[in-house]
């Protein structure tokens, strides 16, 4: 039996002189990969983002089914790495050397780490939005992980009223009384000796990286919250809770700060390369957010 020529229509069309185009490819690919943890493999759902570049002004298009199938038999069927990914881009141009001289693949995935409770023997599981991408040009790969840390941050300038609001209803009520270390730390205990407390909110820091192909992205979740010390907690008894408010307490932070705080730890890494990161404090008493943003500034220059 013949077989049956099926039309193709990058070929068929007219070859005039197309434009070239920078990326082309597709998006939010569905598959799943395999992520090593510490105390397992684990697979779980991603999407992924494979592009190549067009450069050849006599084609039409690409290969869309070339880019999806590497996407689905090299992504799916691998550990998940940077390197891995390096590895794909170098296939996306192996199968488009008369077209593309660049390539780039992006994994979309929550990663499930198990975190220690503050102060109690307990643990959660935290779901950490990770971008893991690999930037190919003519066989020259760079390497970039993103994560999205959620943390508390309690303002400052608040801290800062509700002090002076503490300090008045402590006047008014011992100012005309003899001291009394008893009398005092009994009603430093209720609610008339708290009168005020500091607003906080839920923030975000997204932080993007440019490393090497064998680094850890849950190195640089660690990095994040180590530098922020208030990251939201899964497992919380009220030892832990306690903990919770001295370390807000003790880490007051505006966006501003949040931001040099992690600029300093980014800094003093040396296998960290350049990075950009964003931090969103949710406000609570405003309806607008709070933002702040960093970047090193050799290659990344925005999200």
């Amino acid at each position: 039996m013949t077989k049956r020529i099926l039309p193709d229509v990058t070929k068929d069309t007219p070859s005039d002189q197309y434009a070239p185009i920078d990326w082309v490819g597709m998006g939010a690919i569905e598959l799943p990969i395999l992520l090593k943890q510490a105390d397992g493999v684990y697979r779980i759902p991603a999407r992924a983002d494979a592009k190549v570049s067009l450069d050849i002004t006599s084609s039409r298009g690409i290969h869309m089914s070339r880019l999806y199938l590497i996407a689905q038999n090299t992504l799916a069927k691998n550990e998940m790495s940077l390197g891995l990914l390096g590895q794909a881009t170098d296939e996306f141009l192996k199968t488009h050397e008369d077209l593309s001289t660049q390539a780039l693949v992006q994994v979309q995935f929550e990663a499930p780490l198990l975190r220690k409770a503050l102060k109690s023997d307990n643990s959660a599981w935290r779901s950490y939005p990770v971008t893991l991408s690999s930037a190919n040009v003519e066989g020259q790969k760079k390497y970039f992980a993103e994560v999205l840390i959620t943390y508390s941050s309690t303002c400052p300038a608040s801290a800062a009223l509700s002090r002076q609001l503490i300090q008045d209803a402590f006047t008014q009520q011992f100012q005309n009384k003899s001291l009394d270390f008893e009398s005092m730390n009994v009603w430093l205990g209720t609610s008339q000796g708290i009168v005020a407390t500091p607003h906080a909110q839920r923030s975000f820091a997204r932080v993007k990286v440019e490393v090497s192909a064998t680094y850890n992205f849950a190195n640089l979740i660690d990095l994040v919250e180590e530098a922020l010390q208030t990251a939201v907690q899964g497992a919380v008894k009220r030892e832990d809770e306690q903990e919770f408010a001295l370390r807000n307490g003790q880490n007051l932070m505006f966006c501003e700060d949040a931001a040099r705080r992690v600029k300093s730890a980014l800094d003093a890494r040396s296998e960290i390369l350049d990075y950009v990161a964003e931090f969103s404090h949710v406000e609570s008493l405003h309806p607008h957010n709070a933002v702040s943003f960093i970047t090193k500034g050799k290659s990344l220059r925005s999200f």
